[in-house]
């Protein structure tokens, strides 16, 4: 007995299953009585038909062959070779994403899904839904992805697939800058994945360890190491490389943003290491980047290590499915080596191609391209430049939300600006940067004698 298709006979709506038999019946121009044969009753076939009863996989196989119609077609509604082809198509997509292809992910994943809801194979259609989220992430087109993951969302969680779904629409919030809707669907998906097996798979830390980074980036710093805390216990428990790098990732951060780059770096390479133990090539080109970027901002910085890390990661994220913004981010760390290296002129170049790529996916990653042009033309001399270049990043960092990175930047420009005597210019930045920390002025009391009170 086929175990597979006695699972499918076991799940399938005998309503559904009678309208299978029944249209293939027609089809062949078959009678019931033609199909009952001699080891099945005209009856029989008729109750089944009518979806009034359910047949063994002995007797719907015999069925089946005097019909010559393969067993899976009437169970699934699709001929072995229609699925097999589906499921071919679907792989074919994972393998373009996975080798940075998501031009080419998409188109077959569209495919996929177009034969899958033509078919009625529900997970089948849900696969290919989310591979043509992935794709459209990995292009940077994060708006349209989040549109069909959101359509996705299940708030009670059944199977990894599920938590995979939640895990991108949490990142995707996060790269737009929804940290709030990120912190949302993430707090609903693990609430309901505490209560179930589920929540011992790498997919479950990862979302949480995603979700600690909407908090951080919101300036919730406190919350952030909580819950990644968690998590790398959980991770612990689980002895996976995959979610305790992730952990370790994410606590390298927390501890870079405190200030602690020399705590951050072996957090980092300790992650590097275990991610190099499995699969994710997208994950360990973007915390190669980070490491890379870390020993940068080391003192001394580190910046032959940082180069060849760089250099490496964009490498890979050019061989898997890294978005547009993950690379900018790349050239832009590399650009920054070079500014320390003297290198100015290939600097600058980086740069302005840093700032076309990235303006309209990722506002910040561009001012920090153009506030580091300005760096290259004060280290030249070229201070006129260097001002003109600091106030152009203002204006693109103008239109970025309130969050943490965005006030670092905004703290960054304003000692820029008074380096090339923009005092008044680095008064504003100052207070773009308190706002966008969240920090309110109190309440200013007038005087006395302001309010028109005579003092005795």
């Amino acid at each position: 007995m086929d175990a597979r298709q006695a699972d499918l006979l076991r799940k399938i709506d005998p309503a559904e299953l009678g309208q299978r038999l029944r249209a293939a019946r027609v089809a062949k121009g078959m009678t019931q009585t033609d199909l009952a044969g001699a080891d099945v009753s005209v009856g029989y076939v008729s109750r089944i038909e009518a979806g009034q009863r359910r047949p063994n996989l002995q007797v719907l196989t015999d069925l089946c062959f005097r019909l010559g119609t393969p067993v899976e077609q009437l169970l699934m509604g699709v001929a072995p070779q229609e699925l097999e082809q589906i499921n071919l198509n679907l792989d074919f997509a994972e393998l373009s994403l996975e080798s940075g292809e998501p031009q080419a992910a998409e188109l077959q994943a569209r495919d996929a899904r177009e034969a899958a809801e033509a078919a009625a194979l529900k997970e089948h259609t849900y696969r290919a839904r989310f591979l043509v989220a992935r794709a459209l992430e990995a292009q940077g087109l994060i708006d349209d992805a989040v549109i069909e993951l959101e359509a996705l969302l299940t708030p009670r969680v059944g199977n990894v697939l599920q938590i995979k779904v939640g895990l991108a629409l949490v990142r995707c919030y996060r790269t737009s800058g929804d940290f709030s809707k990120s912190i949302e669907v993430g707090e609903m998906l693990l609430e309901h994945l505490a209560e179930t097996p589920l929540d011992s798979t790498d997919e479950a830390v990862q979302l949480a360890v995603s979700m600690s980074l909407a908090y951080y980036f919101r300036g919730d710093v406190a919350q952030a190491v909580r819950v990644c805390r968690k998590a790398m216990a959980k991770a612990e428990k689980l002895d996976s490389p995959v979610a305790r790098a992730s952990a370790y990732w994410n606590a390298s951060i927390f501890e870079a943003g405190r200030g602690s780059v020399r705590d951050a770096v072996p957090l980092a390479q300790r992650a590097l290491a275990l991610f190099a133990e499995g699969q994710d090539a997208r994950n360990l080109a973007v915390l190669r980047t980070n490491l890379g970027t870390l020993q940068l901002q080391l003192d001394p910085p580190q910046v032959d290590e940082a180069k060849l890390n760089l250099v490496q990661a964009l490498e890979e994220m050019r061989n898997n499915s890294a978005n547009p913004v993950d690379i900018g981010r790349n050239e832009l760390a590399q650009a920054r080596a070079h500014y320390l290296s003297g290198e100015f002129d290939l600097a600058e170049m980086m740069t302005v191609r840093v700032l076309e790529s990235v303006l309209t996916l990722s506002p910040l990653t561009a001012a920090d391209a153009k506030s580091l042009e300005g760096q290259v033309h004060a280290a030249r001399g070229d201070v006129a430049q260097a001002a003109t270049a600091y106030r152009e990043a203002v204006l693109i960092l103008t239109g970025v939300g309130s969050d943490r990175s965005a006030a670092e930047m905004w703290f960054e420009l304003a000692g820029l600006l008074e380096d090339v005597d923009e005092f008044d210019a680095a008064r504003d930045a100052y207070r773009s940067a308190a706002a966008s920390s969240g920090i309110q002025a109190r309440p200013r009391v007038k005087s006395a004698n302001k309010l028109g009170i005579e003092l005795r």
